[in-house]
């Protein structure tokens, strides 16, 4: 029997939030963005009216206010996303147990077991819709399918407010017409590979010889022919089981460019203090660094390094991401932006640890940590960011969690 799963994902969730919250914006079209003065400016996301005009997530104000002269902009309010992202997935457990999620505007179910309780996964998804929209206003496109690839290409294939069944009877009829880096996995590099290859769409993909995706791609290319084909065998995880991140990544857009390696230094290591305070947070080590950095000219750089031992200190992240600083020395442009990685994650039972990362030597950074969790995170810093001039102006970091969210992504 095959199993039943949808994919949910919230319309244009933010500006959706940020209209419920302030009903005169529907009127008119308007973009949810960082804060100009911090070039965080950004768009984060559109209501349906600012989409007619063009107006695409990651424009920016610029590019935005160009495509459509009267946007509105707004300013993110993350704890009301949270709020009612809650209330979407409370409902949603009313009709499985089988919830994950992926991202804050989207989530997995599987309700292969509710079907006799509650009707088809399409009579589900009706409810759902229905059930979510009369209790927070949102509306939600919603996949309906036998694998969670097809259900997540499903929730895409029309937006606002629909649902679309993808079958064994119809699935090479509406999949495999679309292009192939629409899968999930399937990024711009591999991508690029594909059509180099003359293999364009899903249908590509599928119809292609195991043995050519094995050389080129490697494991992953006998993969992308089974998953073309409906042939997928990864499951919903139940709502309690808790996922352990590929990568936790914290990443910054400076006040201004610059070309002064101590402030760069001193960001990195600010950065490098907010992951280490996740890592040891949740008990994780781990066993890669990695920078990124981008210029004035928009063009990026990274690099990535393996520890000889996991580690979750912040002392040791810095250390080897200032290392690949200097590897991109000297700079020819000034730098923009700065993100930096910690990869190849470890839970503290399977981690090998060397004597420096072990027991009372983590003593300071877990007092550290604690002061930080009862009176805020700038409640006490390292004396090397103590001065520099855009810590002090409210530089703030953008957490990261998977590696296939900016801004690293191991392609």
């Amino acid at each position: 029997m095959d199993k039943v799963i949808l994919h949910i994902d919230l319309n244009n969730f933010f500006a959706s939030v940020e209209c419920i919250l302030n009903p005169n914006l529907k009127e008119f079209p308007i973009a949810v963005c960082g804060d100009p003065s911090k070039r965080s400016g950004i768009v984060l996301a559109k209501n349906e009216l600012a989409k007619s005009y063009g107006v695409k997530t990651c424009d920016t104000i610029y590019e935005a206010k160009k495509k459509c002269k009267n946007i509105l902009f707004v300013p993110p309010h993350y704890k009301q996303y949270s709020y009612y992202s809650k209330i979407v997935k409370n409902i949603c457990l009313n009709y499985t147990d089988y919830l994950e999620s992926f991202g804050i505007d989207e989530c997995w179910l599987d309700v292969t077991s509710s079907v006799n309780l509650f009707g088809n996964g399409e009579i589900i998804a009706e409810k759902l819709k229905s059930e979510i929209f009369e209790k927070t206003g949102l509306t939600i496109s919603i996949g309906v399918s036998f694998t969670k690839t097809f259900a997540k290409l499903g929730s895409d294939y029309k937006k606002p407010d629909a649902i679309t069944v993808i079958s064994r009877d119809n699935y090479k009829d509406i999949v495999w017409k679309l292009k192939a880096n629409e899968l999930l996995f399937i990024g711009r590099n591999t991508y690029e590979k594909l059509k180099k290859l003359n293999i364009i769409t899903i249908g590509d993909v599928a119809k292609s010889d195991k043995a050519l995706f094995k050389y080129h791609f490697g494991i992953k290319g006998e993969n992308m022919i089974d998953i073309a084909n409906g042939i997928e065998d990864s499951s919903v995880k139940h709502y309690t089981d808790k996922r352990q991140p590929k990568s936790v990544s914290h990443g910054t857009t400076l006040p201004k460019d610059t070309v002064d390696f101590d402030e760069i230094c001193s960001v990195i290591c600010f950065l490098s203090d907010m992951i280490e305070r996740r890592l040891v947070n949740h008990l994780l080590f781990a066993s890669g660094v990695a920078l990124s950095i981008k210029d004035s000219k928009l063009n990026s750089k990274t690099k990535q390094l393996v520890l000889n031992n996991p580690t979750c200190s912040s002392s040791v992240i810095k250390e080897q991401a200032i290392k690949i600083l200097k590897s991109f020395m000297p700079l020819t442009l000034p730098i923009r932006a700065i993100a930096v990685c910690c990869y190849k994650i470890t839970d503290r039972d399977d981690a090998q640890l060397s004597i420096f990362d072990k027991k009372d030597n983590n003593a300071l950074s877990s007092t550290i940590n604690k002061i930080k969790d009862k009176y805020g995170f700038n409640s006490i810093c390292r004396l090397s960011t103590l001065n520099n001039k855009f810590l002090s102006e409210g530089v703030k970091a953008d957490a990261v969690e998977d590696e296939d969210l900016l801004p690293f992504k191991h392609d």
